[in-house]
């Protein structure tokens, strides 16, 4: 259990928190959720203690411990993989070493007998025996190979790093567990291991996350942090929205009642104040209206980009087609042998562990790399549009967002223009004069989207496009895709954003492709899919979507 009571924090004059009363009980998973800049991971550092409120304070029950799934990758670069996963239980770490320290001396004492033998009970009642055993079941879990364990953390990649500091977290059976973004950086199956975790853990988890299918998944509660506060709704992230969208229709429907009456009062006052049969009518009807009060409707932090995909034309009978199409990277074969033909209306999710042989994909087809063999055709109706995984190149100039945008608008078109088209992009009055070079990159996400959605093009190529974004930009660019009438290439490790959006499934594997007509779940779910996976990666690492 951890509570907070009368919580309040600010930066200047803005306000985050404000007498924030709030309990979180054991055996709930509870969401939290809000608009980038809301406070979620600020609130989560709070609770952990990594940041004292203004007023107010944090209880847990007694002698409960908090684990937390640490940021910072550097932390442990000295030691090695299995102890950073043990010092997530730091009591349980320092009695091992102290333990081992003692039965290393050469002269053993009676003194060190006597505080061996408390160590050992020590040890014994938190399991510590099984400590390693249960540190390599949370590593296998995460797709850490068994010779990474005893390697130091400075030797792993970074996304290596982030599992196992997940791994830590989770380590240990913690009281209370806090988890920002728990997500990132996995593969489809390492969270779906994370998901059976969260569900059979039995005591108190708070997680942060962009994952709507996460969320979904795991979580018994929402507390969704908006107008200044923080409401916990009993049920997961799709419930959440739903009774806060009802919410909110139902206090607009009240809000137009009142107002409706008051017109009516006020004419009615107006038309027979001056009228003697009237007056103590009108009057009645003045006290009446004295006691009406429109409810002020909180302004929501939420805010949701409007995005919008127009095709200028349909796509013609022939789409793309690509025939043996080769491509190394650092003398790997990453696409070899590649045959493709995309149809009409095809959105196309590439799934698999090789992210890399993705984005090669796509930049091949944007024009960016050219194949080292093999050839693909456009047809001669298309034009496409590209979102690159990576987008630095194009904001490494001294723009600001109008100038920036003024170069892919139509030249017939102004500053008024890219002015009201960046404000529907949430970048309004003085966002709009931002220099390209201080953006988030939430913010480049959608600059990004931005320039896409005005090339008109009817074939859209997306490799990773929620990376960045929050939940309300994501369902937005969501919706758009969904609604988008033409050709989608696209990668995505957003569960929810696949499944919604695909109709046709591409796995690109060691040897060969899989190539199904069905949606991303029936995939997952195909019998005959998973037998074909297995016989293409057969001798090669361990498959990961």
């Amino acid at each position: 259990m951890i509570a907070a009571t009368n919580v309040t924090l600010s930066y200047g004059k803005r306000v985050l928190f404000k007498d924030v009363n709030i309990k979180f009980t054991p055996g709930n998973c509870y969401g939290l959720i809000g608009a980038n800049g809301a406070g979620k991971s600020t609130f989560l550092k709070i609770l952990a203690g990594e940041i004292s409120p203004d007023a107010g304070s944090i209880s847990t029950g007694p002698r409960e411990r908090i684990a937390v799934l640490r940021q910072d990758q550097f932390a442990f670069d000295e030691e090695t993989v299995l102890n950073t996963v043990i010092r997530g239980h730091e009591r349980l770490y320092t009695i091992m070493v102290e333990r081992e320290a003692i039965y290393a001396k050469p002269d053993f004492s009676e003194e060190d007998g006597v505080r061996s033998a408390e160590l050992e009970g020590e040890f014994a009642e938190m399991n510590g025996y099984e400590a390693e055993s249960e540190a390599a079941v949370l590593l296998n879990g995460l797709g850490i190979p068994e010779e990474l364990r005893g390697r130091q953390m400075k030797e792993l990649e970074a996304g290596q790093k982030v599992r196992v500091l997940l791994a830590q977290a989770l380590f240990g059976n913690p009281d209370v567990l806090l988890l920002d973004e728990p997500t990132n950086n996995l593969d489809l199956k390492s969270i779906s291991w994370l998901e059976e975790f969260l569900f059979r853990f039995s005591n108190t988890v708070i997680v942060v996350s962009h994952d709507r299918h996460f969320l979904n998944q795991v979580c018994t509660h929402t507390a969704d942090i908006d107008f200044g506060r923080i409401q916990v709704y009993v049920g997961n992230y799709d419930f959440w929205y739903h009774a806060s969208q009802l919410n909110l229709r139902q206090r607009q429907n009240e809000n137009r009642k009142v107002s409706d009456k008051v017109t009516e009062l006020k004419e009615f006052i107006q038309r027979f104040s001056s009228n003697a049969s009237k007056a103590k009518q009108a009057t009645s009807r003045k006290k009446l209206l004295d006691k009406l009060t429109l409810e002020d409707m909180p302004v929501s932090s939420r805010k949701y980009p409007h995005v919008v995909f127009k095709p200028e034309r349909a796509c013609g009978d022939i789409i793309l087609e690509i025939q043996g199409l080769c491509k190394q990277v650092d003398g790997v074969d990453v696409l070899k042998d590649l045959d493709l033909i995309v149809r009409k209306g095809d959105k196309i999710a590439f799934v698999g562990g090789n992210g890399l042989a993705r984005t090669t994909l796509f930049q091949i087809l944007a024009g960016e790399l050219e194949p080292d063999s093999g050839s693909f055709r456009w047809g001669v109706t298309i034009t496409s549009s590209y979102f690159p995984k990576e987008n630095s190149a194009y904001f490494d100039n001294d723009f600001n967002l109008v100038e920036w945008l003024g170069q892919f608008a139509p030249a017939t078109e102004g500053e008024t223009f890219a002015r009201g088209f960046l404000g529907r992009m949430l970048f309004s009055g003085d966002e709009a004069l931002k220099k390209t070079r201080v953006l988030s990159g939430g913010e480049k996400v959608r600059c990004m989207l931005s320039r896409m959605m005005l090339t008109g093009a009817n074939v859209l190529i997306l490799d990773e496009p929620t990376n960045h974004l929050d939940l309300e930009s994501i369902t937005a660019l969501n919706d758009g895709l969904i609604a988008f009438s033409e050709v989608i290439l696209f990668a995505s490790h957003d569960h929810e954003f696949v499944s919604t959006i695909a109709n046709r499934i591409i796995e690109i594997t060691p040897h060969g492709v899989i190539d199904r007509v069905m949606g991303f779940d029936e995939y997952l779910e195909d019998a005959d899919v998973t037998a074909e996976r297995d016989s293409l990666y057969e001798g090669h690492a361990e498959l990961t979507l």
